[in-house]
């Protein structure tokens, strides 16, 4: 397999590593939790189990290339929407340790990791060889069982500039941390992007911009200007270059200050478009930061699922 070709198959894989950012927890026991709240451990608890193990197998497979871990926390019908790889266990399995015994110095460098109900979302910047700038990836995994039953994902190169001066991977905003914050603020801030999602994007409505988006809003899309100002130029651009641009949202996820949208992107009716994760940090009621990976979808896929 060529080198790209791996590549997009472990972003495809998610081989996620650098667990510092994830909270630690017990040692995951294959029984012992499960994703649909059967009351086994409280919610908190389950959250976190999620989050460990969504790290734990990638690490394990990807950077050691172990795959009894495969075995223990992945189900062997594992559902792939990642077009360049198949459905299935063995496929993970093997695509790690492909890219483990051609990239052994790879490093999957977790930046932050959210977790609501059973999904769980990781973004990270995926460097297969030392001193590369490497990608930006997003994944979503959805549990079942205590398993890992699906994923998705998008992942886009990091370039050499920026508009904005920040990286696509720092928290620039206040407190600089990649810790998503206190859980009891989830449902309000989930709301609260939903509705700014659905009216700046959906609708194309930068009005949103004035009523959802802070003062010190920080843009780490490295083709849109920092601040507010810089978001109503940059999309205003984009929406009358694309007056018919459609917007599907496919799911979201949220944990504490932060907030995911997973959508389907077209940018004129008849294309296949893009698969865009974009995450926004709230403070205080104000998206204040914001985070995104696009790919573009292509025309044909290793598996049915299409990328949504």
């Amino acid at each position: 397999m060529p080198a790209r070709r791996i590549l997009v198959a472990a972003l495809a894989a998610s081989a996620l590593l650098g667990a510092a950012t994830v909270p630690a927890v017990a040692s995951p026991s294959p029984g012992g939790h499960h994703a649909g709240g059967d009351g086994c451990v409280g919610d908190g608890a389950r959250l976190d189990y999620q989050k460990d193990v969504s790290v734990r197998v990638l690490k394990g497979v990807f950077e050691h290339g172990d795959t009894a871990i495969v075995d223990r926390f992945v189900r062997t019908d594992y559902i792939q929407h990642n077009p360049f790889a198949a459905d299935g266990s063995e496929t993970l399995k093997n695509l790690g340790v492909g890219v483990h015994q051609q990239f052994p110095q790879a490093k999957y460098d977790v930046k932050r990791v959210i977790s609501e109900g059973d999904l769980v979302l990781l973004h990270s910047n995926v460097v297969l060889t030392p001193g590369s700038r490497g990608s930006a990836v997003f994944d979503i995994f959805r549990f079942r069982g205590g398993k890992i039953a699906e994923h998705w994902d998008t992942g886009q190169n990091v370039p050499d500039t920026s508009a904005n001066g920040n990286d696509m991977f720092s928290t620039v905003s206040r407190p600089q941390t990649g810790q998503p914050g206190a859980r009891w603020l989830t449902a309000y801030n989930k709301k609260l992007v939903t509705k700014a999602f659905d009216q700046l994007i959906v609708d194309k409505d930068v009005s949103a911009l004035d009523r959802y988006w802070g003062p010190e809003y920080h843009q780490h899309n490295p083709t849109i200007a920092d601040g507010v100002a810089g978001a109503r130029e940059g999309l205003g651009g984009y929406f009358r270059a694309f007056p018919e641009l459609a917007v599907s949202v496919k799911r979201v996820v949220a944990e504490g200050e932060l907030v995911a949208v997973h959508s389907h992107y077209v940018n004129a009716p008849g294309e296949r478009g893009q698969a865009v994760v974009d995450l926004f940090r709230v403070r205080n009621g104000k998206i204040v930061e914001h985070w995104d990976v696009l790919q573009d979808v292509p025309e044909t896929s290793a598996n049915d699922n299409t990328m949504f």
